[in-house]
């Protein structure tokens, strides 16, 4: 058992992100469509029915995660696309196609493929996997609340910061390369 802190951190954090990633895939759905299709994952015409699927999945997993009802399967549903958006990425990988973008942020941040995104990506699973856990009988109350969102905030900010990070990487590599 966990305390209820955790869980309700993961929820929102991932609530976060993931209603984040749909807004910013809706804001240029064709691009999203786009990245999907550089993929080469689904044939014809998949990638344009997909894209609007993957957000509308997006949205339902944020709805999923802040129904009190429904919060377990919140769970369940980010680590099903966490999964997905994974083994996506690694087929990718190892077929060497690493200039491609993960489609991630739509438009507003390009992250070429590579294992850094799949550390990403185990590191968000295994919050799914901990907000799975049973919480302790422990009620939250008032004073949780500024504890859950400063840890929700600095989950936000580090993830913000990460991917800045790992976007500039590809024009840091001529700098690496120098003596």
């Amino acid at each position: 058992m966990i305390d209820p802190v955790v869980p309700a951190v993961l929820r929102g954090a991932l609530a976060l992100l993931f209603a984040s990633a749909a807004v910013h895939k809706l804001r240029d759905l064709p691009a999203f469509r786009v990245a999907l299709e550089a993929y080469e994952l689904l044939p014809g015409r998949l990638p344009r029915l997909a894209a609007p699927a993957l957000v509308a999945a997006e949205l339902g997993t944020v709805a999923l995660l802040l129904s009190p009802a429904a919060r377990p399967w919140g769970f369940v549903a980010a680590g099903l696309l966490l999964s997905l958006y994974t083994a996506a990425i690694g087929v990718n990988l190892l077929r060497g196609r690493l200039g491609i973008d993960c489609g991630c942020f739509g438009p507003a941040l390009r992250l070429e493929l590579s294992g850094a995104l799949l550390a990403r990506n185990a590191l968000l699973l295994a919050g799914t996997l901990a907000g799975c856990l049973p919480p302790a009988l422990r009620p939250l109350a008032g004073p949780d609340a500024l504890p859950i969102l400063a840890a929700i905030g600095f989950l936000a900010l580090a993830y913000a910061a990460a991917s800045r990070l790992l976007a500039n990487a590809p024009a840091l590599r001529p700098l690496r390369s120098e003596p």
